[in-house]
């Protein structure tokens, strides 16, 4: 299946753009008991790269992002079909340790959720259990690193033993950016990031993903077309469970192909 992917326009895209794939997803369908939520996708995820899904409310977009670690694992009802590789190996092999997987393929939800503990303790709880450090000393570099990293460390280096809980909104969503960070993953997808914090902190978030995307492939869902136009590189559109289309951002938002891609753009529905 994977020789059959050569022939398709996105892998030829990204041949000729030179970009490594790191994810794959051919022919990924999900169904919630009798109900389908996806239908046949097929999405390349480009390395170091920052790839926007859009589409309206229910299209599949997150039903998607969630199959990428597995975090539809936990739903009883849910069946996932297809491949998803991660450097050409099956996420969904029963060899493959999930809790491996999600810290190597990471995630940032909608809602910023801190763990009810110290900001040091946040960060420190995934290296912690991956048995990442061998010394307080090297503890005390990665979550200072992993702060600095998700823009925070200059807000709360006095206040480290201070719970994560009482952060502002902003300042919670990098708290949990720099948590995914912790384990030094390879892929970090956020699911609408940025939906319950101002206008402020949006751009600060914003600002953080153009800088993250030096060293982490990122998939980011967002409703905010402005958003997906600001700080992706390639933009793949969702409509009632299927792929629309894929393509550079660019391309997508001045000359889409898909008649439907350009209605929701302009704002025709969604």
């Amino acid at each position: 299946m994977l020789n059959d992917m050569k022939t398709t326009p996105v892998k030829e895209a990204a041949v000729r753009a030179n970009r490594p794939i790191k994810m794959r997803g051919e022919k990924v369908s999900v169904y919630y008991g009798q109900k389908q939520a996806l239908f046949d996708v097929d999405l390349d995820i480009e390395e170091r790269q920052v790839t926007a899904l859009i589409g309206p409310s229910g299209c599949g977009k997150s039903t998607f992002l969630r199959c990428l670690n597995r975090m539809n694992d936990p739903i009883d009802i849910a069946r996932v079909e297809g491949h998803i590789t991660l450097d050409g190996q099956d996420v969904y092999d029963p060899d493959i340790d999930v809790v491996e997987l999600r810290a190597r393929v990471g995630m940032v939800f909608q809602k910023p959720n801190p763990f009810p503990k110290s900001i040091f303790d946040n960060v420190s709880y995934g290296p912690r259990i991956h048995g990442l450090a061998k010394s307080k000393a090297e503890m005390e570099d990665i979550v200072v690193t992993s702060l600095r990293k998700a823009g925070l460390y200059e807000e709360v280096k006095d206040r480290l033993d201070e719970p994560g809980t009482g952060l502002s909104g902003g300042q919670q969503q990098r708290l949990c950016i720099a948590r995914a960070i912790a384990v030094s993953p390879e892929v970090i997808l956020m699911d609408e990031p940025c939906s319950a914090l101002d206008p402020i902190a949006t751009a600060k978030i914003e600002e953080l993903i153009d800088e993250l995307k030096q060293n982490y492939t990122i998939v980011i869902v967002t409703h905010s077309m402005q958003q997906a136009a600001r700080v992706s590189q390639r933009t793949a559109m969702f409509h009632l469970g299927s792929l629309v289309e894929v393509g550079a951002t660019e391309k997508m938002f001045s000359n889409p192909d898909d008649k439907r891609t350009q209605d929701y753009i302009t704002g025709r529905f969604g």
